[in-house]
């Protein structure tokens, strides 16, 4: 029974994890309510990778099975007297606590891309780009370095979104450019989101969390050591899908747009705000998140200066439509109709990946997954395997199981997972949010079976990336 408990972890290794400080995780993995959480969670995340066929928004049914876990975990525990009547509300708070962290860090900063969005900022990028006439190789190089380097600051899956405008914009004739330009995208998103604590969820994941190692706390700076790592991981693909691009070069557009009022200010802002969370983390020893917040009050107080000074500069131009449109929609600015175009669907499957794995590892599986995985395989193997799996199964899981396990590694190894899980969904389209994306986006053009063929060289260039890391930064380990 064990064994096919351990083989349930292998694949689905989010399963494992205990809250810590949530109270005492109890060893139900042999009775009936072990097996049917198990059970519910397998299903529930079935229905998520089908998401792309089934058109039903990932977060329902791991919503549904979080509140259903837990329900059958008071409901078995209220009959135990060696149990704490409040185990189950202690554990749920303390996951909750976490979940509302991360939450909090995320909103603000999707707050900030769509308010950047509204400001046509994407757009003005993407219309520059279309109008330099590049041909289908250069685009190839130039989106897969925006894309490497925005992503770190604006999230992978907005990167990759806006790049992907950009190759269907110039070449959406030219279903094998689009292809391979947006495999190219997809793993120059990823790679740069591993390398910052701001480019993923599961880098965030790591830095909020303050794990301590021998070589001292994974701080902010600590995770710029993965920026050649993510380097090679991202340019040993590219530079053999280079060859299979078409050496064509499509006519240039006309197209001009430009960013309207207080585009390049939001800009300062966003970055302020990133220096304050920072410096709130290090320095003053406050959650991230306190700092976010603290960033969010200046983009409010900005929308409500665009709104007061609405009229600036407009009696130079009373008639002028293009004054205008520069202008924007100023009520639409408010900074609560960003928050609420926040991505809602990716928060509300991010709280119930939290409930669902936590309540697993309430029940006991915390203990089987962290002897098999760290103990009996190693820390490395089991990170590398930690990578494959999250080109499967979603890397949020993946990493908040890991997480809590809190395992005994030192910094490289802390490290190495953390690149591991940014990369590693790049092997597959349904691997990260930014291949599933595009998939919608660039529909019949960018395919699954179409990624797929470049799967072994986007191998590859995952373990140059673990060798490199390895190499450069062997004191760590």
């Amino acid at each position: 029974m064990i064994k096919l408990l351990t083989l349930c972890l292998l694949v689905f290794p989010g399963l494992a994890l205990a809250s810590e400080g949530g109270g005492q995780a109890l060893d139900l993995t042999s009775h009936w309510v072990g097996y049917a959480a198990l059970g519910i969670f397998a299903v529930a995340y079935l229905f998520v990778m089908a998401e792309e066929f089934t058109h039903l928004r990932k977060s329902k049914p791991v919503i549904l099975a979080a509140g259903i876990i837990w329900a059958l975990i008071a409901m078995v525990i209220s009959g135990m007297p060696e149990v704490p009547a409040h185990a189950a509300e202690v554990a749920v708070r303390h996951n909750l606590l976490e979940y509302a962290e991360l939450m909090l860090f995320l909103l603000v900063a999707m707050t900030y891309i769509n308010a950047m969005e509204e400001r046509q900022i994407f757009d003005a990028l993407r219309s520059w780009l279309v109008r330099k006439g590049f041909g289908f190789r250069q685009l190839f190089w130039i989106t897969g370095v925006l894309s490497f380097f925005i992503s770190p600051v604006a999230d992978n899956l907005t990167t990759a979104l806006l790049m992907c405008a950009v190759v269907l914009a110039v070449g959406s004739t030219n279903a094998k450019f689009v292809s391979i330009a947006c495999i190219n995208i997809v793993i120059a998103a990823n790679a740069g989101g591993a390398f910052s604590p701001f480019g993923d969820i599961t880098t965030l994941m790591v830095w909020q969390k303050a794990i301590d190692t021998p070589q001292g706390a994974v701080a902010f700076g600590a995770f710029f050591y993965l920026f050649l790592p993510s380097v090679v991981n991202w340019l040993v693909p590219a530079a053999i899908m280079h060859f299979a691009v078409p050496d064509e070069r499509p006519p240039a557009s006309d197209e001009v747009v430009e960013m309207r009022r207080g585009a390049k200010r939001i800009i300062a802002f966003f970055l302020l705000t990133i220096v304050t969370a920072v410096c709130f983390h290090n320095f003053l020893h406050l959650p991230p998140v306190i700092g976010m917040l603290t960033g969010l009050a200046y983009l409010q107080f900005f929308g409500y200066f665009l709104k007061k000074t609405v009229g600036r500069g407009r009696s130079l131009k009373p008639d002028d439509a293009e004054h205008d449109e520069q202008m924007g929609d100023v009520v639409a600015f408010d900074v609560f109709n960003k928050i609420a175009r926040a991505e809602w669907d990716t928060l509300l499957f991010f709280y119930g990946v939290v409930l669902c794995v936590g309540g697993l590892g309430f029940l006991g599986y915390l203990s089987v997954a962290s002897e098999v995985m760290y103990l009996d395989w190693g820390p490395t193997k089991a990170n590398v395997a930690v990578g494959v799996l999250s080109a499967i199964v979603d890397n949020i899981p993946v990493m908040f199981a890991v997480l809590t396990m809190q395992p005994d590694m030192s910094m490289g190894q802390w490290l190495l997972v953390t690149l591991t899980a940014g990369v590693g969904g790049s092997m597959l389209s349904i691997g990260s949010a930014a291949g599933v994306a595009l998939m919608g986006q660039a529909r019949g053009q960018y395919t699954f079976f179409g990624h797929l063929k470049w799967t072994p060289v986007i191998a590859l260039g995952y373990g140059a990336s673990i060798v490199t890391h390895q190499w450069i930064n062997s004191g760590m380990f």
